[in-house]
């Protein structure tokens, strides 16, 4: 049986990971500096590790066939607005290091999660629907250090495979969503979909209909269900297309239709206060033709039915913690 390695298991994507992959009874490995915050993973081995030394990530490769590197310093936009030298360091050794341990080893075959965040930030700040194509990436702009490290361990990938060290695959994220990731109000990582249920989930068991908005809530993005999300890393991981590749959804929505659809899930109808706050580019979202030429596929879950598990497993929290 093949060994597998999941970087950032204790995450939100990382921990899923775990899940699915053992249900396809794969043997894994899990590596990460945290263990899940939500339930216990179903990996094999689970490693307390800091791939930021060199020596751990070698450690973590040791007998791997397969490595699904989603290990980063990372969180919503109230976290990558602003900690740039943390997410620039952080982030360029964990890269370094797993890429050259998974050469010195001989790892057959490493997926790397790259992200929306690479593409350029001009294009980007529009009231129109954009659908960012691979090819857009250049001229390069990413947003801030995490677009940034992002792009640059995309490059690292390249060369590696060019230069025969390791076979690579790299996916960019579109904003995946679901239970068991951060959701709490102080919590960085928290993104616009759990941020936006938990203040919904709030609204309701409070009786106070109010919710922040930061901006004025036309900000428009796409929003991928977790499961749609494995199902590509894992076609995308077993697929020969060695480039960059878009997973996620092509559908658009702003801001302010995500907080009534999930107002809709709860039941409720809500008042929005549109505060000041970090709101990113103005408009993004995944081009997936190239996905469907590559894997015969593309996520299909609607926004209107992964949110509902979303938001159930949020407001179960915001139960036990009011």
């Amino acid at each position: 049986m093949q060994g597998i390695l999941v970087t950032g298991a204790g995450g939100f994507i990382g921990s899923h990971l775990v899940r699915y992959l053992k249900k396809q009874d794969c043997w894994v490995r899990g590596v990460d500096i945290k263990r899940p915050q939500w339930s216990e993973s179903e990996a094999d081995e689970f490693w307390l590790l800091d791939l930021r030394r060199y020596r751990s990530a070698l450690l973590a490769m040791v007998g791997m066939d397969q490595v699904y590197h989603l290990a980063a310093d990372m969180g919503g936009m109230g976290y990558i607005s602003f900690a740039h030298a943390d997410i620039a360091a952080n982030n360029t050794a964990i890269d370094i290091n797993v890429l050259g341990a998974a050469r010195q080893l001989g790892v057959k075959r490493l997926f790397f999660s790259s992200s929306a965040c690479i593409y350029p930030c001009s294009i980007q700040d529009t009231e129109e629907d954009i659908l960012l194509k691979e090819s857009d990436a250049y001229p390069a702009e990413p947003q801030e250090a995490y677009g940034w490290t992002k792009l640059h361990t995309e490059h690292l990938c390249q060369y590696y495979r060019e230069a025969g060290h390791l076979d690579t695959r790299v996916a960019r994220f579109h904003n995946t969503y679901g239970p068991e990731g951060a959701w709490e109000e102080h919590d960085h990582r928290a993104k616009a979909p759990a941020e936006l249920c938990r203040k919904v989930a709030l609204a309701k068991l409070t009786g106070n209909p109010e919710v922040e908005v930061w901006g004025d809530g036309e900000q428009k993005r796409s929003f991928m269900w977790i499961g749609d999300c494995l199902e590509g890393i894992v076609k995308l991981m077993e697929s020969d297309y060695p480039e960059p590749l878009n997973i996620g959804q092509a559908r658009v929505v702003t801001i302010n239709q995500l907080v009534d659809i999930i107002a809709d899930i709860a039941g409720i109808k809500v008042e929005k206060k549109h505060v000041a706050g970090p709101q990113g580019v103005r408009s993004r979202s995944a081009d997936t033709t190239l996905c469907q030429q590559v894997l015969k596929w593309e996520p299909t879950t609607p926004l209107e039915e992964g949110l509902v598990p979303t938001y159930q497993w949020i407001e179960e929290q915001v139960r036990t913690w009011l």
